[in-house]
């Protein structure tokens, strides 16, 4: 029956099973979406190092800032060497002048090679420890050495879009090229190796443009914003975090109970803040994906409900010839016609009657015309839509003996 209906109603069907459809695949497309995205949020951040602390002047995150944080002081270089000096848990520090090239910092990073231009360099300036703290490779040339910082020396290490941008075809002859950026001459003396994690397959590295951290200062002294990363010796993570804490809070005259007025991040930091992000908007889009499984489900319940009542006449005469759940008698879908079959009975005019025992005569089954005496004694001859009703203290089951069959028309 259930099939049946299924067929008659094809595009009900097919509209029921479209939003069935369309729910389960948006969820399992946001929820693989999400996942794979968390998944390279988290390669990437510890593929730059588990054991590194963020330093930060500014909060991080999203949302507007307060007046007072907009007002906060950077760090400086200063309280980057106390925290080198004091603290026992750190194995090591580098500074960093991050984008001297963005927000009007005064400084023009668009590089410039015969004819050609990139302008969407991510300029820093790193000390030469910065590579091995984040585990960068550098697959042409040299990275930063301590004589180019100290004597200030314009000298470039540049990620691979750089190369793309200015060099098509030529990776291996960049290094020892010379560009321009901010109206000055740049020797290039490595090109960084692309980072195996990214984000959608791009990392934010593969940008980048360093020069030597003392040179950042002399070209952009506009640019003071300081960003330190702070490696920990191996399984004293938490330990330097809190004397990175304790001494910062010292030197920016943090007073007890107040609020910190930088910012301290970790891998799992970042990750965990992501997560916050992810679910938020997981929660949303697995929201909007139940819609299709809410709209499936309601087109389910109609066809149940149409179903059944598309059969209450035939249900009604079940219930009324004694049918009880344990009886199964064998339904045949034909032409809308189903027959329940027994031994003998009497047929007129499409409609089988049950021989009964009764002296008043037979009983019926439905509307008939006249079937002999029999039926002229019950004056049936006329249509009628009664239903015949067997004895109430014998089932059906237990009338086997008695022949008749129903044709259920109309439905």
């Amino acid at each position: 029956m259930a099939l049946g209906s299924i067929y008659s109603h094809k595009f009900r069907s097919f509209l029921t099973i479209l939003g069935i459809v369309v729910g389960v695949i948006t969820a399992i497309v946001v929820a693989s979406i999400l996942t794979g995205v968390r998944s390279s949020i988290v390669a990437i951040v510890e593929e730059y190092g588990t054991n590194n602390i963020y330093a930060f002047h500014l909060s991080t995150g999203f949302g507007p800032r307060s007046r007072d944080e907009r007002n906060r002081k950077p760090l400086t270089d200063e309280d980057v060497r106390a925290i080198q000096t004091q603290s026992s848990s750190i194995r090591d520090v580098s500074l960093v002048a991050p984008s001297i090239g963005s927000f009007d910092g005064g400084f023009d990073d668009n590089l410039v090679y015969e004819g050609k231009n990139y302008r969407w360099a991510l300029t820093d300036g790193v000390e030469p420890n910065y590579a091995e703290m984040t585990n960068i490779i550098v697959k042409h040339g040299r990275f930063i050495t301590e004589s180019d910082n100290y004597q200030r020396r314009n000298v470039l290490v540049v990620g691979i879009d750089t190369v793309e941008a200015l060099f098509p075809g030529k990776e291996n002859e960049v290094v020892g090229k010379v560009v321009r950026m901010n109206g000055t001459t740049w020797e290039i003396i490595g090109v960084l190796e692309k980072r195996k994690a990214g984000f959608f397959g791009e990392n934010e590295e593969d940008r980048k443009v360093m020069m030597p951290y003392r040179t950042a200062r002399k070209v952009a002294p506009s640019r003071e914003e300081l960003r330190p990363v702070i490696q920990a010796k191996s399984g004293q993570l938490n330990d330097a975090v809190a004397e990175v804490e304790g001494i910062l809070r010292q030197r920016r005259e943090v007073k007890f109970g107040e609020p910190n007025n930088f910012d301290i991040k970790t891998a799992d930091n970042f990750i965990a803040q992501f997560d916050g992000i992810i679910g938020g908007v997981g929660i949303a889009a697995i929201a909007i994906s139940c819609l299709g499984l809410l709209v499936g489900g309601i087109g389910v319940m109609n066809i149940m409900l149409v179903s059944v009542t598309e059969r209450t006449k035939e249900i009604g005469i079940r219930k009324a010839i004694g049918n009880q759940k344990c009886d199964r008698p064998p339904v045949f879908a034909r032409s809308n016609d189903a027959y329940i079959f027994r031994r003998g009975g009497r047929r007129c005019n499409g409609y089988w009657y049950k021989q009964s025992d009764n002296a008043s005569g037979p009983e019926y089954a439905g509307p008939s015309a006249a079937m002999g005496d029999h039926c002229r004694t019950r004056n049936v001859c006329r249509c009628r839509t009664d239903i015949w009703r067997s004895t109430r203290t014998q089932s059906f089951a237990a009338r086997s003996d008695r022949v008749f069959a129903i044709r259920i028309a109309s439905i």
